[in-house]
């Protein structure tokens, strides 16, 4: 984790994003796996789902200036960004966050639950929507009018901890033509559902969707940071 330097809490000058924290990683997910990338993770999440491997970010943090947050994704030289949490578009600060991250030039990416509204996310920004499986006790969180906003630069996500959430996942896929609109990934729930089960399942039924594995897990494990 780095550390940035805190922007000053009695300013009202500028916009502010509460960080948990700014790491540099390897992307292990959705279309840009693989890639070197600067992670910003927001603090802060409405949903609490039963899979959350990112708890530590519900609570705490600290203010910053996007001047301060720009200046700390530069130093790591890289050109992928990834925008997280928590929720991060649970913050107002988010959104001017991604489009001055676009205006400097990076490959922005937002990871959002698909719980909140993502119609003003700067439309160069890759939006990797997290719609929630019945297994996440959050299945009624989703926000579906977000999936008439998709576009050929999204994703759309499904974590699915058994055979229930796929049948689901399968019928979401199906009821809203999702893969005419994007990119869509099926990923298992880290130490639920082993990844072999939910690709035997994809197979068996030709279903055209990416089969993920969390390669930042499979690299490290649970560790947080990375």
């Amino acid at each position: 984790m780095s550390t940035l330097a805190t922007a000053d809490d009695s300013s009202t000058v500028g916009v502010r994003v509460k960080l948990t924290e700014i790491f540099l990683s390897i992307q292990g997910e959705a279309n840009e796996v693989g890639w070197p990338t600067v992670f910003v993770r927001l603090t802060g999440c409405p949903l609490r789902c039963t899979y959350c491997d990112t708890e530590y970010a519900f609570y705490g943090g600290q203010w910053h200036s996007l001047e301060a947050v720009l200046a700390e994704v530069a130093n790591h030289g890289v050109k992928h960004v990834c925008v997280t949490g928590g929720e991060p578009l649970a913050q107002k600060g988010c959104i001017p966050l991604l489009t001055a991250l676009c205006d400097a030039g990076y490959h922005v990416s937002l990871e959002t639950s698909g719980a909140l509204d993502i119609s003003l996310v700067d439309s160069r920004v890759s939006r990797v929507v997290d719609l929630k499986t019945p297994g996440s006790g959050e299945q009624a969180r989703n926000r579906y009018e977000n999936l008439q906003l998709l576009t050929p630069r999204d994703q759309v996500k499904f974590v699915i901890c058994d055979r229930a959430d796929y049948d689901w996942a399968r019928q979401q896929v199906s009821t809203y033509a999702l893969t005419d609109k994007c990119t869509v990934f099926f990923s298992s729930s880290f130490a639920q559902l082993p990844p072999a089960q939910l690709a035997d399942w994809i197979i068996q039924d030709r279903l055209p969707v990416r089969m993920q594995v969390q390669l930042h897990k499979v690299l490290w494990g649970e560790t947080p940071g990375k």
